[in-house]
């Protein structure tokens, strides 16, 4: 299976990016799959929420009252039943497009939220690792001071035993040479 995010490498490549856990989950990244339409699709669903779209709809819808009320075009007299079918027309598109990106957008945050839990206990299992690897390695240590601490003091009684034998051996050879 090719990549199909090419900025992020993948996890056999890499063990260290930290994108690696978000990788098995690429294939959520676009809500209505990666061709044209579905690009545009998304766009537009997304563009439904946006200040521009509530202000332009508005300004239209205004523009078309205006319009048909002060008598400038009887295209759509009162009641508005042509303004009523647009706007049944267009949420007819728009609420199944809404939908289905919230719903894929909950999907990709479930995903993204399980592969931050397995980062962050992959995390505190490598911690505890290190921490255990350091009690060990402080072990070692307080054995090696030990151990040389104990080589420390028998150097020094081998020193004081051996500078006692010197002056005997001194006072031997002095005495023993008169």
């Amino acid at each position: 299976m090719e990549n199909p995010n090419p900025s992020v490498t993948d996890s056999t490549s890499s063990e260290k990016h930290h994108y690696r856990f978000h990788l098995p989950h690429l294939h959520l990244t676009n809500v209505f799959g990666g061709d044209w339409f579905a690009l545009k699709a998304e766009a537009f669903a997304r563009f439904f929420g946006t200040p521009v779209f509530l202000i332009a709809q508005t300004v239209i819808v205004a523009v078309w009252i205006g319009l048909n009320v002060f008598g400038f075009t009887s295209f759509d007299i009162y009641p508005f039943v042509f303004l009523n079918l647009a706007f049944s027309l267009q949420a007819a598109y728009a609420a199944p497009l809404i939908l289905l990106a919230q719903t894929r957008q909950a999907d990709r945050d479930k995903v993204h939220a399980e592969a931050d839990a397995q980062h962050r206990e992959d995390l505190a299992k490598a911690s505890e690792e290190r921490q255990i690897l350091a009690a060990k390695e402080n072990a070692v240590l307080a054995e090696l001071v030990k151990q040389n601490t104990q080589l420390t003091q028998i150097t020094q009684k081998l020193t004081e035993r051996i500078e006692a034998l010197t002056e005997e051996m001194h006072r031997k050879v002095v005495e023993g040479g008169k």
